[in-house]
């Protein structure tokens, strides 16, 4: 269907918009948001966090790799749930691990739940959580290169080459603190 101003005007394009707006609306609003240390994370929780993202990084995008590194045992570790569906899940590093400042990393999204605006929930709650944890300071990440427009969007900014890791193009970006 073309959106044109007299389409838009109709019922059935109004109806479809209305209905998609209030359809992610509702289920954004049915995430329950949980942070935890690692010695605090339960069995349950710990595997529905390597399942996600090894269902992420390793398998969707096909890049054989060590995803247990030794940082989650210090790290903080921040879960979107829905019911009982770990659906959004990143890892909060304290400064002087990854980097020198604080980072967020091994940011995921369930494939079910992308598409609602989950991903940009997820890193508006890592940063306020990052912040509350570490103080207001820069935060550091690795991202991968196709998701520059997105971290940029959320107001970092590119602060190194391009690099491969573990086959994937890279850049680490930085995020002053708002004052």
């Amino acid at each position: 269907m073309i959106f044109s101003p007299e389409n838009l005007l109709s019922n059935k394009v109004y109806t479809s918009i209305f209905c998609l707006t209030v359809s992610c609306l509702l289920f954004l609003r049915m995430i329950t948001w949980a942070i935890k240390k690692f010695n605090d994370l339960t069995p349950d929780e710990l595997y529905a966090i390597l399942r996600l993202r090894s269902g992420v990084f390793v398998v969707e995008q096909n890049c054989v790799f060590l995803d247990m590194d030794n940082k989650d045992q210090s790290a903080y570790h921040l879960m979107g749930w829905q019911t009982d569906t770990l659906i959004a899940y990143t890892r909060l590093v304290p400064p002087g691990i990854s980097y020198e400042q604080p980072s967020i990393g091994r940011v995921v999204t369930s494939p079910a739940a992308r598409g609602a605006g989950i991903g940009k929930l997820l890193m508006d709650e890592s940063i306020i959580q990052s912040e509350k944890l570490f103080g207001k300071k820069p935060i550091r990440i690795g991202a991968q290169l196709y998701l520059k427009k997105f971290y940029t969007s959320l107001g970092f900014e590119q602060s190194s080459d391009i690099y491969d890791e573990d086959g994937i193009d890279h850049i680490e970006m930085i995020r002053q603190p708002i004052s």
